[in-house]
């Protein structure tokens, strides 16, 4: 068998191979799917005024440092 032909069929084995554990996976409801969209939002905004609470923090200390 030609070399092309051994990686033809090694994509199409793989192809079969996904498609098989994609059957396997839990997917989450549409309830389930917004509520972790939000939770995720959430979590981002959080940290986000945090790393920008700490940014200022440090800003000023080191104007003061530096004046």
């Amino acid at each position: 068998m030609s070399e092309k032909q051994d990686e033809k069929k090694g994509i199409i084995q793989f192809i079969k191979e996904v498609r098989t554990e994609l059957n396997k996976v839990s997917w989450p409801t549409k309830k389930e799917l917004v509520s972790y969209t939000g939770v995720v939002g959430l979590a981002v905004v959080i940290v986000c005024a945090l790393i920008w609470v700490c940014d200022t923090a440090f800003a000023k200390l080191f104007r003061i440092l530096l004046s």
